[in-house]
């Protein structure tokens, strides 16, 4: 599948930067990226400068999220595309496209609340990308860093943001009962190969944090292993212990961050072609495993 559109980057913003240095380095795996003019903490998961920007501020939150173009050509579509549908649209000058490290850049609001930014040739890094704890590498090529899952009062509009504006398609959707009367609602969308680089959960109530969580996908299974090695020594919680997601047949776990949201270290997703025909509805998040863990 032709990658129009990769998921580019990340921001967040925490009150203290600094804080997640030791789970992003030493429980997920990442390297350091160079720092932003402002001061920002930038991480690394491919040659890319920057996936990860964790900025100084209040929301304990996701800040933006960044897509790459494939070209030129394909970055005017989606603007036009993205005006067509009724966002608005406004770019970015030269000065904030060099600060995220793209030749172009412009921006919009989605409708559940977090910024949103179109990129064209994000920058790579002169030093090769090699993390000492995650040797085989995470899967970046032609899917971008990983994905990312928003939870939001604006589910329909934010759907409609996704295909309409950004061109995504969605590749199936999960509905279930999670507890007595509490109904989950998750619709997937990819824009390349991975089976979903956005998933939008229909949120019955303002949440204190938008973002889930986002997942990094490693290029060995083993590398899930160590990884989870890793975050159960680290005594942070782990809401979700290894196991097979039903609908995109993801081994991983879920690792919750000193600020909250989660992070989902995978493994073997499946891949969306052209052809696609699988857009259905799932009544489970997974056919295996994603226990909650409780410490002794």
């Amino acid at each position: 599948m032709r990658p129009d559109l990769t998921i580019a980057y990340l921001g967040l913003e925490v009150p203290d930067p600094a804080s997640l240095t030791p789970f992003f380095a030493d429980v997920v795996g990442l390297v350091p990226g160079e720092p932003t003019e402002d001061g920002s903490l930038t991480w690394r998961n491919d040659d890319r400068v920057r996936r990860l920007i964790v900025r100084s501020g209040p929301a304990n939150d996701a800040a933006f999220v960044g897509f790459e173009a494939a070209d030129d050509a394909t970055f005017d579509a989606t603007v036009t595309r993205m005006q067509a549908a009724g966002f608005e649209v406004d770019s970015a000058s030269e000065g904030d496209a060099a600060d995220r490290r793209a030749r172009r850049l412009a921006r919009t609001t989605s409708p559940w609340g977090v910024p949103v930014e179109l990129a064209v040739d994000l920058a790579s890094d002169d030093a090769p990308f090699h993390s000492p704890l995650v040797p085989h590498g995470f899967l970046t090529d032609r899917v971008g860093f990983g994905h990312v899952v928003f939870a939001t009062t604006a589910f329909d509009e934010s759907c409609r943001f996704l295909t309409d504006g950004l061109g995504m398609r969605r590749s199936d959707w999960l509905e279930m009962e999670i507890a007595a009367g509490i109904e989950l609602e998750v619709w997937f969308f990819h824009c390349n190969a991975r089976h979903h680089s956005v998933a939008l959960a229909r949120a019955p109530f303002d949440l204190p944090q938008t973002l889930h969580h986002l997942m990094v996908e490693t290029v060995d299974r083993d590398d899930v292993g160590a990884a989870f090695d890793r975050a159960w020594a680290s005594g942070l919680p782990i809401p979700n212990g290894l196991g097979r997601h039903d609908n995109d047949g993801m081994f991983s776990f879920y690792v919750q961050s000193p600020a909250g949201f989660q992070v989902e270290v995978g493994h073997g997703a499946r891949v969306v072609t052209d052809d696609w025909a699988d857009d259905r509805r799932y009544d489970r998040i997974s056919a295996w495993g994603h226990q909650p863990l409780t410490r002794p």
